[in-house]
């Protein structure tokens, strides 16, 4: 089964969710009226699109329709399917254009973020890049000990300290292996303490100065996972995490394993972040760059 497949396969639950809601709603009216636009918002804040993206998109269907002298339900459906599409957008190519760039990972425990770093990791290999993986998550043994079985099963360079080591130190040791290794990339495991502690804020700062220092004017992405699970509890997160890193793109996890995908518009519409990976699946390859097309088509079609 190719990735499309699983993706329409994982998306199962948000299509029925969300479409089975807007197909009911369309043929439950005859015109386009007040409302039809009051029960059109229920239906999106209800598939978990939050109520500013819900309220955004009915406007804007309001708008356009008023524009372009729409008469019939048909062509309002259309046009819906169509502002949806641009709202999700597309997650764009990582940042990757020195050798070596750095990816910094963050999340909250829990989310698949050591997880999600082991199938980039892969991801990235296959597309012929070399890669080391940094253990910066010490505050958690297990998180070292996870992210070298993914190492290993990957066949990249892990660079590690014991558990409570500073996580920037670990950070500044790979850092100078990847140069020695002549890396492509350099992925950074960070603790995944809840995003409301100062100390966690503090220590990404700190990890982010021994980048700036060692690898000056490298190419950067900070990537925040999130679980698609935890529906508009992950918008929050993402927000939260916004004050205390300059995150360039999200990684969203166990979309197959819930209806609330459509939390992917609500923090690409409220928060201006592109979601850049997207897992419908356990397995290694179930994590892949986000499409914006293909995931429009699998939802929508």
């Amino acid at each position: 089964m190719g990735f499309f497949d699983k993706l329409k396969n994982g998306l199962k639950k948000t299509k029925n969710a969300l479409m089975g809601k807007i197909d009911s709603l369309f043929s439950s009216y005859d015109k386009i009226d007040d409302d039809f636009y009051d029960d059109l918002t229920d239906v999106l804040i209800t598939a978990d699109l939050g109520v500013s993206t819900a309220d955004y998109i009915t406007e804007r269907l309001r708008e356009e329709v008023k524009q372009n002298k729409i008469k019939t339900v048909d062509e309002g459906k259309q046009l819906l399917l169509k502002i949806l599409a641009e709202t999700v957008g597309d997650g764009g190519e990582l940042n990757l254009g020195t050798k070596p760039s750095v990816i910094l990972v963050i999340g909250v425990n829990g989310v698949g973020k050591t997880t999600s770093i082991g199938k980039i990791a892969l991801d990235l290999k296959k597309r012929g890049k070399k890669v080391v993986l940094a253990a910066a998550d010490t505050f958690r043994a297990a998180a070292i000990e996870q992210l070298e079985v993914w190492a290993d099963r990957d066949g990249v360079s892990i660079v590690k300290q014991s558990e409570g080591a500073d996580p920037a130190a670990v950070v500044f040791d790979a850092i100078s292996a990847a140069k020695k290794q002549s890396a492509d990339v350099l992925i950074v495991d960070t603790a995944g303490r809840l995003h409301n502690k100062k100390n966690l804020i503090d220590e990404l700062a700190k990890i982010n100065r021994v980048i700036e220092r060692e690898l000056a004017g490298c190419s950067k992405e900070t990537l925040l996972v999130l679980d698609a699970v935890t529906g508009q509890n992950a918008l929050v997160q993402a927000k939260e995490f916004a004050k205390a890193a300059s995150i360039t793109g999200i990684v969203l996890t166990k979309l197959d394993g819930t209806a609330k995908g459509g939390i992917v518009l609500a923090i690409k519409r409220e928060l201006g972040i592109p979601v850049k990976y997207i897992g419908v699946g356990e397995g290694a390859e179930d994590l892949q760059p986000f499409n914006g097309e293909e995931f429009v088509k699998a939802m929508f079609e």
